[in-house]
This record gives structure tokens, C-alpha cells and sequence, in this order.
């Protein structure tokens, strides 16, 4: 079946409204509406909501363990969030309490040179009124494709900055299809999602495929 993603983007966005604006029943209509048209202009800034990121993305590259981060948690630097919804250029948690250590650990995160990852409160409700509601973003340092997706001059070399020195550790090198839903993020389709075009994705998949038959990783493993 097709990588459908208009599809995904409009199932994306409809579930992100119902997960963040429906259990703000003790707000008043204005604060309400405050809260959903603030959330519709940040999913037009921050693209499509997501299920998980390339391993390669800036918001999960500052690896604390020896494996990839999909999604971002302490294993990649952040602390306190909870109640997240996830899109292609950043991301909006909301814990309980202050939140003040979401901005902390933003703020500590290694330099990215594609990018700068930024974390601020946001002035409105969102999942619940007794929540704080924070807009962590990725600025990237380079434009994006006209279509909005990440162009293959910013993602191949993010990529072999992180897959490049597996090589010392590695057995095995896993093919493309074992590896493309952490090299394209999810959803997916066989050569594209919602971060990366088709001419994107392809390129990616021949990069990967150059890299393996190298045998820098070990002999090529076949799953079934």
C-alpha cells in the first residue's frame, strides 16, 4: 500500500486536537478557544504530528546510552516530560508541577550543528488545566525542501554522524529494510514519511546500501 502522507498528517492532527483539548472541560470558551487556535498555529509550524523520530533527528541526537533514541526521554537528554505529542520539528509535553525541569534539560543538551533546540512555557492549557504546557522546537540552520520535509544535504550527514562509528562495535550490518523505520521515522512508507520526500528517502537507502556493501559492519544480515 502507498505511504499516504496527507492521510497521516490530517489522523495525525485530529488526534493531537483530541489528546491535548479534550479534558479541558473546566475552562471557560474563551480560554478554550484560546487554547485550540494556539494549538492549531503550532501544528502549522511544527509540521505533521509524528509516532517516533529518524535517529538521526537533532531533538533525539544527544545520546546518554551506547543505543539509538526514537523519541525523546532522559536517554537523550530530557527531563520531566509527560503527556507528549510529537511532530516532524519539535514537540509539546505537559507535566504536572512547574516544568521548570524540561527547560533545564533543554537548555543542557550538546550543540547540534543542524540545528538549534529551544524550550519555552506556553501561555495556555493544554491537556490538562492542572498541567504546564511547554513548546520544546528544532530551528533548523538550513531551509527545509519546498514540500517541508528535511532534504537529503541536512539528513545524510546527520546520519553518518551517527551510524559511522558503529563500525567498531558492530557484527552484522542490518539492511535497508530492517533499518529504514529508524532512518525515516514513523510512519513510514518504503522510501519516505512524513520527514523525508521519495527522492529523499531514496537517496538515504542508497547511501545505506553503499555503506553496508563496504562490509565496515560486519556481513550483511538478511531477516526474515
Amino acid at each position: 500500500m502507498a505511504f499516504r502522507a496527507d492521510e497521516k498528517n490530517k489522523e495525525g492532527r485530529e488526534f493531537a486536537e483530541r489528546y491535548l483539548l479534550s479534558q479541558l472541560t473546566k475552562l471557560n470558551d474563551t480560554d478554550f478557544q484560546k487554547s485550540k487556535y494556539t494549538l492549531i498555529d503550532l501544528m502549522d509550524e511544527l509540521g505533521p504530528v509524528v509516532d517516533t523520530y529518524p535517529t538521526w533527528h537533532p531533538l533525539v541526537s544527544d545520546k546518554r546510552k551506547t543505543y539509538d533514541c526514537i523519541y525523546p526521554n532522559t536517554d537523550c537528554g530530557y527531563e520531566g516530560l509527560d503527556h507528549t505529542i510529537a511532530f516532524t520539528n519539535g514537540f509539546i509535553t505537559c507535566p504536572y508541577g512547574n516544568g521548570q525541569e524540561v527547560i533545564d534539560s533543554v537548555n543542557q543538551l550538546k550543540y547540534n550543528p543542524a540545528a538549534e533546540i529551544t524550550a519555552e512555557f506556553l501561555d495556555v492549557k493544554l491537556y490538562s488545566t492542572e498541567a504546564k504546557a511547554i513548546l520544546v522546537r528544532c530551528k533548523w540552520n538550513k531551509k527545509l525542501a519546498s514540500d517541508g520535509t528535511i532534504p537529503l544535504s541536512i539528513a545524510i550527514p546527520l546520519l553518518l554522524e551517527n551510524e559511522l562509528p558503529m563500525w567498531r562495535e558492530s557484527d552484522v550490518a542490518e539492511t535497508w529494510d530492517s533499518m529504514r523505520m529508524y532512518f525515516l521515522g514513523q510512519p513510514h512508507g518504503r522510501r519516505s514519511s512524513l520527514f523525508v520526500n521519495q527522492e529523499t528517502g531514496q537517496g538515504i537507502k542508497k547511501i545505506w546500501e553503499s555503506l553496508i556493501n563496504t562490509g565496515m559492519f560486519g556481513p550483511i544480515l538478511i531477516r526474515s
